[in-house]
């Protein structure tokens, strides 16, 4: 077991950075890039959670125009108004859920084997939905309904599965319940920020014996690297959805989910 280093903490920000809005599951990648590092153990865990902070404010650089918009029309602007209900209902399922099965999952489902198969199964949903004949009934996020929402809160429920991906869940969850490719991708990326926040919270909350003022540089490093690449994917797979469809997502979710289940099993 090697002790998490700078090189370590740089590389695992990048990889959090590039995977975390992309539909292809970056606990997955961190699970599996940790094993292949040897730096899963406990510490390595912890950081692996902390980075996420880095990308939660990547989404809310990337997008401070529109929530400062929305906070500033909270008291009399409509659209603001439901604009932040829609959030705060599709944000509830995970939460609820996330609360009753958090035990269970870090103990029994945290491994490369289930994240392997994770992604293969995503990659085919992902081929599968791409393929079928679509009509977005929305194609902006302030047409958005309250069940709309939901549903999408339903979809993100998946992703407490690793290596499901909660972009993916979320993505393409909501393409299936009508948004557009584009909306849907910015929705996911409003929802990842309370989502994101309250699940690093906790984890980091009950991990708190396993923190160190030592390992502050460290941690640091990988916030940093987390936060640039994050800001940087966000724009890109905007313009990226723009013109083209998540299929070379599912290919590539499954070519590496075979490779993971040969090489760890």
């Amino acid at each position: 077991m090697e002790s998490l280093g700078l090189w370590h903490a740089v590389v695992l920000g990048v990889l959090e950075g590039l995977t975390e809005f992309l539909p292809v599951s970056s606990t997955g990648h961190l699970i599996i890039a940790e094993d292949a590092m040897g730096v899963n153990d406990a510490r390595g865990k912890v950081f692996a959670i902390f980075i996420q902070l880095g990308a939660i404010l990547a989404v809310c650089v990337a997008y401070r125009a529109k929530l400062f918009e929305v906070a500033g029309g909270l008291g009399t602007d409509p659209s603001a108004r439901r604009f932040t209900v829609n959030v705060l209902i599709a944000f509830i399922p995970a939460m609820v859920f996330g609360a009753m099965l958090h035990g269970f999952i870090k103990t029994h489902l945290f491994s490369p084997i289930t994240v392997a198969v994770a992604l293969i199964v995503g990659g085919v949903i992902i081929l599968w939905v791409e393929a079928r004949p679509r009509q977005p009934r929305v194609r902006d996020i302030d047409d958005m309904t309250w069940l709309d929402a939901l549903k999408v809160g339903l979809c993100q429920c998946v992703a407490l599965f690793p290596g499901a991906s909660r972009a993916g869940s979320t993505i393409i969850g909501g393409m299936l319940v009508g948004l557009s490719r584009e909306t849907a991708t910015r929705f996911s990326f409003f929802l990842a920020m309370p989502t994101m926040a309250a699940a690093v919270t906790y984890d980091l909350y009950k991990s708190a014996d396993v923190l160190s003022w030592d390992d502050a540089g460290v941690f640091a490093a990988g916030f940093v690297a987390a936060f640039i690449t994050a800001l940087v994917t966000v724009q890109a797979l905007l313009a990226y959805v723009s013109r083209h469809s998540f299929a070379p997502f599912g290919w590539y979710r499954i070519v590496f989910g075979l490779i993971v289940l040969w090489y760890f099993w």
